[in-house]
């Protein structure tokens, strides 16, 4: 694809999302992964992990309404979104998993994470970082907060850490689906993934925290 085609696919979503209404791009992304795998279900429960500006949890709320409720989590502020409960805390804190389960009261049906660190410009530190992040969104899957059968749905940057990540939600979902929706540039290396099936199962965090420096 040429640089001016890609520039052109961009634009195009980005225009799509002013004139509907979304708040990002990102919108596409996940409205194009519901449409091939059936993510949602009208009265379902929603965790949106790293939600701002709130595109993801915008399509969510469209598809299980009116039954359903959404509730977005990050740690920056999120402007408010009509029947969108928004959390702002760090979901790698006990504390705030905490708050989770005591606001949402209940596990829930998906949970869904298009997060993404804050970009340095060095793919190794970029791409541990993302994969990193990601697991912490997989950790509250297994802390209590996605119900048995329950599906989740996560972005991950291509790199050397990425396949073990998907090993390891092999061992927690019935079934893993891998693929790079429309919306996304065909040379990024970002591409999602959607697990169905929750069974629950251990994970190694080890090798994440070593290539990270972060602590558990």
């Amino acid at each position: 694809m040429t640089h001016r085609r890609k520039t052109r696919k961009r634009e195009f979503y980005y225009r799509e999302a002013i004139r509907e209404g979304y708040r990002s791009r990102s919108s596409y992304k996940l409205k194009q992964l519901h449409e091939k795998f059936d993510i949602f279900k009208v009265g379902n429960l929603v965790l949106d992990v790293g939600a701002a500006p709130g595109g993801w949890s915008q399509v969510a709320s469209m598809y299980v309404q009116p039954a359903g409720r959404v509730y977005a989590i990050d740690i920056d502020y999120m402007d408010p979104i009509e029947k969108v409960i928004a959390i702002q805390g760090d979901m790698s804190d006990p504390e705030t998993r905490k708050r989770l389960k005591t606001i949402i009261g209940e596990s829930v049906d998906v949970i869904i994470s298009d997060i993404s660190p804050k970009i340095t410009g060095n793919w190794s530190t970029d791409h541990a970082r993302q994969i990193f992040l990601t697991e912490q969104a997989l950790r509250l899957c297994v802390a209590g907060l996605l119900k048995r059968g329950g599906k989740f749905v996560c972005k991950l940057f291509m790199g050397d850490l990425h396949e073990d990540f998907i090993k390891n939600l092999k061992k927690l979902f019935t079934v893993v689906y891998t693929y790079k929706p429309k919306a996304s540039r065909k040379g990024s290396a970002e591409f999602y993934v959607v697990a169905k099936g929750f069974t629950k199962g251990p994970i190694k965090w080890k090798k994440m925290q070593e290539q990270t420096g972060e602590k558990k």
